[in-house]
This record gives C-alpha cells, sequence and structure tokens, in this order.
C-alpha cells in the first residue's frame, strides 16, 4: 500500500492567504487517501484513543461525522460505547450564528443536512448537551503543529464555542484534535482567538500541549 506523501515545506507568514493555501494544500491530500488507507488510519487512531489519559474516564464525548477526508473516529466510538460512553454530535446553532450545540448520537438517531451538507441531529433544546458540560471533544484538523497550533476548516464554530476555555479552563472539556499524522507541520500561522489544543491524535501518536 501506498503512503501519503508528506506535504511541502510551507512558508511561515501569519496572513490568511498563508491559511488558505495551507488549507487548501492538506485537504486535497487527505481526499485522496484510498479507502484501504482511511480504514487503516481509523483503525490505527482507535487504538491511540483507547490508551489516551484524558479519555480513561471520560463519559460524555463529542464527536464528528468524518467528511472531505478527515480521518475517522468511528471504530473508536464502537469500542467506547460497550464501556458506557455517551456520544454527542455537533450541531450549528439555529439562534447563535456561528456556535455548536450537541446532541446525543445514539442507534437510530435521525440525521439531517445541514447547510454545509453535513449530516447532524435535528435541533431538539430538551436533548442537547452545552459545551461546558462535556468531559472531552473530538474534532477534526486540517492541520496542527508541535507546539499545539492547529488549523480547521475556517468556519470558527469551535473557536466560538469553546471560547470560554480561556476563561474558565477548568470547566472547560479536554479538546482533543484528531488528523492523519502527515497533516502535521513544523509551525502553523495562528491567531489570537484560536481556542488551544490540550493534545491530538492521530493514527501514528499521540501529541499532548497542555492541561
Amino acid at each position: 500500500m501506498s503512503q501519503p506523501i508528506a506535504p511541502q515545506p510551507f512558508e511561515e507568514h501569519p496572513d490568511t492567504p498563508s491559511r488558505d493555501l495551507l488549507r487548501k494544500q492538506l485537504r486535497k491530500q487527505r481526499r485522496s487517501l484510498s479507502f484501504e488507507q482511511q480504514l487503516r488510519a481509523s483503525e490505527h487512531l482507535a487504538l491511540n484513543l483507547q490508551t489516551n489519559p484524558d479519555l480513561l474516564r471520560a463519559r460524555h464525548i463529542a464527536i464528528y461525522l468524518p467528511n472531505d477526508g478527515e480521518i475517522d473516529p468511528h471504530p473508536f466510538l464502537d469500542i467506547a460505547r460497550r464501556r458506557g460512553v455517551r456520544f454527542y454530535l455537533p450541531v450549528l446553532h439555529p439562534i447563535h450564528p456561528g456556535r455548536l450545540v450537541f446532541s446525543p448520537y445514539d442507534d437510530g438517531v435521525e440525521l439531517m443536512a445541514n447547510r454545509f451538507g453535513i449530516p447532524e441531529p435535528m435541533f431538539r433544546e430538551g436533548l442537547r448537551r452545552p459545551a461546558w458540560a462535556l468531559d472531552a471533544v473530538l474534532f477534526p484538523l486540517v492541520s496542527f503543529d508541535e507546539q499545539g497550533g492547529r488549523l480547521g476548516m475556517g468556519g470558527g464554530f469551535y473557536d466560538r464555542t469553546f471560547a470560554f476555555s480561556r476563561i474558565r479552563p477548568r470547566l472547560a472539556p479536554k479538546l482533543i484534535g484528531l488528523a492523519h499524522d502527515f497533516q502535521k507541520v513544523k509551525k502553523l500561522p495562528v491567531q489570537p482567538w484560536d481556542v488551544p489544543l490540550h493534545s491530538v491524535v492521530t493514527d501514528e501518536q499521540r501529541y499532548r500541549f497542555n492541561g
């Protein structure tokens, strides 16, 4: 099986065009992975998540449905459910634009495509779980660096939703980015509003940054 080609060295400038260029490059690279490569990566990711100290006691975990070549967390979900973990999916908030709420992700839950074409549970006020009440959040990355900097899709949904973690870090869940290991770069141009990660878990290893 051919291995994904490592990204070319990226010129480090803290401007938006640089972030957009890197985002385009790595999204294309992860979309180019074959089904077999994605399957193997997701299985290795599950093994690394099982032994992650931040998840050993977590009982309420937010997860995502993979899209655009993102690494698939479902093999971990299948294992963790057997030990009583409850999972939740992000839902675009219908009242507060640019923010997320989290709804239970159970067998048989009805999903509908949001405005980005990504399936999500229907918003139900009584079923949602506040961001601060989660134990951990697993979310996809476009890229990350050795200092814990991260690059997402550019919408800022997670940054707005978990902005409180800067003010009250003890109330914040563990924020854990998931990615293919080739998505790591030496240094990312970061923005002041980027919410920092506790760790990143890939198909090859774990990277811990703070907390």
